[in-house]
């Protein structure tokens, strides 16, 4: 297996199309793209393969993802962290822009804090995408949905991630991180 890429967010109708659940909205979109079906795996997880790359949402809720991957790495034991690709969402980067990271720690977010933990490492690439700060309690902003206006910019922010994720299976997250974090940068 070459790759992996595991959107994180909360499963339930209740928890679509908040704040939280970028992650999955990305490897929904993903799965669209690529005319991949996203189906029960032997875990607590869904995926979807194509060519080589897996699509994985978790299905336990955020704070214990780790728990899904470690499932889905022990049925798939060719999967090396650096192979994976964890896309969430991230408070500290303005509504709409995305940056892309090597590795790193969690910067307190409870999903990628219990991937690092069962994992045993934060030897990961991973594309946090920005959801602004919030006025209002952190908790309740992330499971919070998107306003009319972010609502209106979702569809452009989920192609900018997938074209992301796209560039990392294809030329690593070196370039993925030149074009796409530059361009951030840029836009600020």
């Amino acid at each position: 297996m070459q790759r992996v890429i595991c959107g994180l967010g909360n499963p339930g109708i209740e928890y679509a199309g908040t704040r939280h659940n970028l992650g999955f909205m990305v490897v929904d979109r993903l799965s669209e793209r690529w005319g991949v079906a996203l189906r029960p795996g032997q875990g607590e997880f869904y995926l979807g393969e194509k060519d080589g790359i897996v699509l994985l949402r978790p299905t336990t809720f955020m704070n214990l993802s780790g728990i899904a991957l470690v499932q889905f790495m022990q049925v798939y034991r060719d999967v090396e962290p650096k192979n994976l690709m964890v896309v969430l969402d991230d408070m500290d980067i303005p509504f709409g822009y995305i940056r892309l990271r090597k590795k790193g720690g969690s910067a307190g977010h409870k999903g990628l804090e219990s991937i690092i933990y069962h994992l045993g490492t934060e030897d990961f690439p991973r594309l946090r995408i920005g959801i602004g700060k919030p006025d209002i309690d952190p908790a309740s902003y992330v499971l919070s949905p998107f306003t009319d206006e972010e609502r209106e910019k979702l569809p452009e922010i989920l192609e900018l991630a997938c074209d992301a994720v796209e560039l990392w299976v294809s030329d690593g997250i070196d370039r993925a991180m030149s074009v796409f974090n530059k361009r951030v940068k840029e836009e600020l």
